[in-house]
């Protein structure tokens, strides 16, 4: 029991389920992710928020910046003196005018330098923002541990290093007594670089002092209390909103970081991902048990849904209502080419139950995503032309158009709230969803599956195979057109793949190419099995079989094409020769084997039919009679025959499909081979002939 339980195929099974539950977590947004998108002046498209905790109100940016800006042009800089400034810069000064000898009054240079100094010189960007303030003053701060003292010192003869300069100048060339009375270039360059401010911004006092006067602007000015609304859908989100929206999502975004419960929250996910896949496998081991026995078929369908969820958490995150761009009504179309409709349908499912995880309104999204893509597969039932994908597209958006006005009628109570974005949305959605047709081709590439459009394309008899088939072997082609319809008549009537059908049987007999005058349908006269042993005549016409899958694996046909060559005879014997070999030789034993086909016995459905199909149709060509009992006869001698071999017993088709086909069959046969009138001939009348 328990290597059962443990068999490889269970442990591949588990590993996928396992794999798509974390990856799928993994890529989920957590709680401390918020997906509200919004902007400025624009309505609030989601429902009434209310705050999960007290939420401070702060003023909006451009209120906050234009009192900052008020606040910075009257505020009053916090300086200090620098007291072995002046006395530097006047030695460096006369150090320098020492090496000039320009005869220049350095004395009066340099008691002006000593008399801007006093007045104090202060930093550009200080000047200015002395002349901005009515007082003309600036303050010092003494801090000691007692108390905080502010002085104000009148500024209003304080200069910036240009102003120095200038007056320094001025002054200087105002006295006419100076044998010269302009600065030369070295003195003047000297005398600037000698000017630095000796009154600095204090930068600790004035940072405290300028950020408490912040505070009157960025503190709070309110309290949005937890539970009361901070904005309602359809509210136009103005400056104030966006103020109280930013700061809200701040706070959201740090509690949530550092709160215990999203561990809480992560194993809910794990919880509800895990129970949604499990959906999933419990339906195909109870209904679709030949895909859950299908390694390849499932790694393909839980990728397929995980790369879908992924892609759709991707838009979500990145496109502004990019959810709703994803079409998920292409997941139902996809499964649908390679599976069927019921297990096209569940997988719809579980994508929308899983990425419902991050959508907004919940319910709209499962309700427009499973009424449109469910409509969509009853659309296309069978893909077979790629113009079909148009239609479905246009069903998809009809739908969606539908749903969404349905869902606004009964939430909002009119039309007029209605967003016609959205439907925008939905018709690139669609758009989006015709195209699908390249997706089908890449995951036909890449898991080598066949879809219906592939099987169409193959089915064409332009196809260099069945133009070589019909040139080469033309009765061979003409049996495989006769059982191709014979076959898809007889899979429609028991709900077979009868497109699947019809283009196995054109190519199940394309290995007699390499020898057709040795069959039947292509001798003319000759039979050169007359001149062979029974065994080397078996040989010749099982070559057909294995010669056909080399031609296959040369045209690279799909694998399910493969499977209709080599499986149409299962591992029936060349009856005809090991009757022969027999007959031939009554003392001696005849080994089968060597007149056994190489098969395997049909595996499905469809395989099998044709191996009915294909004996039915090759013996219905030598009856004496196409009366309904002789053809009656013959159908039911051969597929009895067959089933008393036990050549259907690995095949999935019931004793009732059977009934179906061999009835389908006789019906068929009876309108191909159906008596015909004469055509009746003129009389001569007496004595025409001798005029």
């Amino acid at each position: 029991m328990w290597k059962q339980v443990f068999s490889k195929l269970n442990l591949i099974r588990a590993g996928l389920w396992l794999a798509a539950v974390v990856i799928l977590v993994l890529i989920l947004p957590r709680p401390d992710h918020q997906s509200y998108s919004y902007e400025l002046n624009q309505p609030w498209k989601y429902p009434l928020l209310t705050a999960d905790f007290d939420v401070p109100v702060r003023r909006d940016s451009t209120t906050a910046k234009a009192m900052l800006d008020s606040i910075n042009r009257r505020f009053v800089p916090f300086v200090t003196r620098d007291t072995k400034a002046a006395d530097a810069n006047i030695t460096r000064f006369e150090n320098a005018e020492s090496h000039h000898g320009s005869g220049l009054n350095v004395g009066l240079i340099v008691s002006l330098l000593s008399h801007v100094y006093q007045r104090g010189i202060v930093d550009a960007s200080v000047y200015d923002a002395i002349q901005r303030n009515p007082a003309k003053s600036l303050r010092i701060s003494d801090d000691n541990e007692q108390e905080n003292v502010v002085n104000t010192i009148d500024a209003s003869e304080m200069l910036s290093p240009k102003k120095a300069f200038e007056y320094i100048d001025s002054v200087y060339n105002s006295h006419s007594d100076n044998a010269n009375t302009h600065l030369n270039e070295a003195t003047a360059k000297a005398l600037y670089l000698c000017i630095n401010p000796n009154v600095v911004i204090d930068s600790v006092a004035d940072n405290k002092y300028r950020s408490q006067a912040y505070l009157n602007v960025t503190g709070a000015i309110g309290t949005i209390k937890k539970g009361q609304r901070i904005v309602d859908r359809g509210e136009i989100v103005d400056a104030q909103i966006f103020t109280n929206l930013n700061t809200y999502m701040e706070m959201l975004e740090s509690q949530q970081s550092q709160n215990s419960d999203n561990y809480n929250y992560i194993f809910g996910q794990i919880l509800y991902i895990a129970l949604v896949m499990a959906m999933l496998y419990f339906f195909l081991y109870f209904y679709r048990s030949s895909f859950f026995n299908n390694i390849r078929q499932m790694i393909f369908l839980i990728c397929f849904i995980v790369i879908y969820v992924i892609f759709a958490v991707v838009m979500f995150e990145y496109v502004p209502g990019g959810l709703y761009l994803v079409p998920f009504a292409a997941v139902p179309v996809v499964i649908l080419i390679f599976f069927d409709a019921r297990t096209a349908i569940f997988a719809l499912m579980t994508t929308v139950f899983i990425s419902v995880l991050v959508a907004t309104y919940q319910f709209t999204f499962i309700f427009l995503e499973l009424t449109a893509g469910i409509c969509a597969t009853f659309s296309i039932k069978q893909l077979s032309r790629r113009s079909q994908l148009l239609r479905t597209a246009l069903v998809s958006f009809v739908v969606y158009s539908i749903g969404y006005i349905a869902i606004t009628l009964f939430t909002e109570g009119k039309m007029l709230d209605m967003n016609w974005h959205v439907i925008g949305t939905f018709a690139i959605n669609s758009v989006i969803l015709s195209f699908t047709y390249i997706l089908i081709v890449v995951l036909e590439k890449i898991f080598g599956f066949t879809s219906t459009v592939t099987l169409v394309e193959l089915s064409d008899i332009n196809n260099p195979i069945l133009r070589r088939l019909a040139e080469e072997a033309p009765g061979t082609f003409q049996h495989s057109m006769q059982v191709s319809t014979l076959a898809s008549e007889a899979a429609r009537a028991i709900g077979a793949n009868t497109q699947l059908v019809r283009t196995g049987a054109l190519y199940h007999d394309i290995g007699k190419m390499e020898s057709p005058i040795f069959f039947t349908e292509n001798q003319h006269g000759v039979n050169p099995h007359a001149g062979l042993n029974p065994e080397t005549s078996a040989q010749k016409i099982i070559s057909h079989v294995t010669g056909g899958l080399q031609m296959a694996s040369k045209a690279k046909l799909p694998a399910v094409i493969k499977d209709f060559i080599a499986q149409h005879h299962g591992r029936s014997l060349t009856r005809y020769f090991y009757n022969t070999a027999v007959n031939e030789n009554p003392d001696k034993y005849i080994d089968p084997a060597k007149f056994q086909y190489p098969g395997p016995n049909p595996q499905s459905r469809e395989t099998a039919i044709l191996m009915m199909a294909d004996c039915v149709e090759a013996a219905s060509r030598s009856l004496p009679d196409y009366s309904a009992a002789t053809i009656n006869s013959l159908v039911d001698r051969i597929i009895d025959g067959q089933a008393a071999e036990g050549l259907f017993k690995e095949s999935p088709i019931s004793y009732r499909d059977v009934e179906i086909v061999k009835e389908t069959f006789k019906k068929r046969l009876a309108t191909i081979y159906h008596s015909r009138v004469a055509y009746p001939t003129i009389h001569k009348k007496e004595g025409e002939e001798k005029k």
